[in-house]
């Protein structure tokens, strides 16, 4: 990329920038305290927010009293300059949510997907019914971000595989984004998983980690110097396939011909025909069936460790039995990766709680060369949403901000 020459221009956009994404992190401040905090003068930062002001992106909300002298006007960002959607996709429903540029969630509504086999339709019908509540037209989205299950190939940004979603193919991308006329992103739903618990939960500003998604079925996410390791596929993180003592080896598979640069490889994504791998000791079913081995009946998986999590003297032993098995997985993913901490999320790894995330460290302790912390997820509310929003306002903020010093 050419490098730009500082130009007085250059630096209006560079001081804008600073401004608003202090503006969005702090909330309403003074001109003297923007000056404070970027290092500029008053007169640049009364210039700067004239700008601002100009192109409807901050207004005063209000005033600070001082000493001597009138009060001083408080600016903040105006969260209707633009707004994002991001979406959760699964095989029970499509969950979107509408936040404002400020990162406030206006609207968040589930859809049942009512056996639609449609993409395109699914997300549209959605986006529109979050929209209708936010009161927000679908035309003032600025970016959208949808989370899916299953293998997004990082170079197109296309789905690649899904068992859940087998209607979500090559070719959905564009067609939302031609449906949609806007920019769209797609994402697997463990990685946004992750962006969420690095912004807001238990790896909050963490540079490496890696967050173990246990659920129905169960996921990994890998935070490597900020930065997500998707894999030369995407497939990074498919570790319901690894072999573990105790379980079966998942044989049987897919196979799928890619064109790329005009070489045909051969890629394989596993689609076990037997139950095995370490998705066969840790999955929902292997858990319901292991706690109502130790007389924990619960209907559900949740419901068993999350009774068992609330009375160790009763649930202790299953719990573990279930952090043995689930430590083959932090283990694995410890050794080749040293990430420093290992967060449990999911429904499963949220019932477990510390009972659950206590017993797993102490496992992996002993037999790793190194101790990972193991955390429980700290995001509040549904995680993949709010990877998927987060991930949406910094895209918009790059664009609505990154223009603010343009004229």
């Amino acid at each position: 990329m050419a490098r730009r020459p500082g130009t007085p221009r250059l630096l209006r956009e560079l001081n804008d920038r600073a401004a608003l994404d202090l503006l969005v992190e702090q909330g309403p401040l003074t001109r003297a305290q923007i000056g404070e905090h970027t290092g500029l003068s008053k007169v640049t930062a009364s210039q700067l927010l004239s700008r601002l002001e100009e192109r409807g992106l901050v207004s005063v909300v209000g005033e600070q009293a001082g000493g001597r002298g009138p009060n001083a006007a408080l600016y903040a960002v105006v969260p209707s300059s633009a707004y994002v959607a991001g979406l959760e996709v699964g095989p029970d429903g499509v969950t979107a949510g509408v936040a404002d540029i400020t990162g406030h969630i206006v609207a968040q509504v589930t859809v049942d997907p009512n056996g639609a086999d449609d993409p395109v339709k699914m997300v549209h019908s959605a986006v529109v019914k979050a929209c209708r509540s936010a009161k927000v037209a679908v035309s003032k989205l600025s970016a959208f971000v949808i989370g899916t299950p299953g293998v997004v190939d990082p170079r197109s940004g296309d789905v690649q595989f899904s068992f859940d979603l087998p209607a979500w193919h090559e070719g959905v991308l564009a067609a939302l984004r031609t449906d949609l006329r806007r920019p769209v992103i797609i994402e697997n739903d463990v990685n946004l998983a992750a962006i969420a618990e690095r912004a807001y939960g238990a790896a909050r500003d963490a540079d490496d980690f890696a967050l173990m998604w246990f659920d129905r079925g169960m996921g990994l996410s890998v935070m490597l110097g900020g930065r997500l390791h998707r894999g030369r596929w995407g497939g990074a993180g498919e570790i319901g396939y690894l072999p573990v003592p105790g379980a079966p080896l998942p044989v049987g598979a897919a196979r799928r011909a890619a064109q790329d640069e005009g070489v045909t490889e051969s890629r394989t994504w596993g689609i076990p025909t037997l139950a095995g791998g370490y998705g066969a000791l840790v999955g929902a079913d292997a858990v319901r069936a292991l706690a109502h081995e130790h007389g924990i009946a619960e209907p559900t998986a949740v419901d068993c460790v999350r009774a068992a999590a609330a009375d160790e003297d009763r649930g202790g032993p299953f719990l573990d039995e279930l952090a043995d098995r689930i430590s083959y997985g932090v283990t694995s993913v410890n050794i080749v990766l040293d990430p420093g901490l290992v967060v449990l999320s999911g429904s499963l790894g949220r019932a477990g709680g510390g009972p659950l995330a206590t017993r797993i460290e102490s496992i992996v302790g002993r037999i790793s060369p190194t101790r990972p912390a193991v955390a429980v997820t700290g995001v509040k509310g549904n995680p993949v949403l709010r990877g998927a929003l987060h991930a949406a306002l910094e895209q918009a903020r790059d664009d609505v901000f990154s223009a603010a010093g343009a004229s």
